[in-house]
């Protein structure tokens, strides 16, 4: 079991930065990969990025080269830059086991949102 919570969220003008991060408690997050997805209204949930255990990275097209994910052993974060207004949704915190049995977790989101 894995408990995310994630905090960092807010309201940011174009061209800003933001910070998000999830703490995670519960088993061993190196099973785990961990994520960042979002959600715009009227949108389905969509893949940000995510980073393995070994630190190997992934992208959506759309963040690459403005956004940067990271973690430690308790922690994932995603560091925004050059944020755009199609950037506003909730981000949700994820975190899915390698291999068997299944297990996925989320947080419960935070509201960025890019707007002047």
């Amino acid at each position: 079991q894995v408990h995310l919570v994630e905090s960092g969220g807010g309201l940011v003008q174009p061209g800003g930065s933001l910070r998000l991060s999830c703490a995670a408690s519960g088993s061993s997050l190196w099973i785990y990969i961990l994520g960042w997805y979002r959600q715009a209204p009227g949108k389905q949930r969509e893949l940000v990025a995510s980073v393995t255990s070994g630190l190997n990275t992934d992208y959506a097209d759309s963040v690459k080269g403005r956004f940067a994910i990271s973690r430690d052993s308790a922690k994932v974060y995603l560091e925004m830059n050059t944020l755009k207004p199609e950037d506003t949704a909730v981000y949700y915190c994820n975190a899915r086991r390698v291999g068997q049995p299944y297990q996925e977790y989320w947080g419960q989101g935070t509201q960025v949102t890019v707007s002047s």
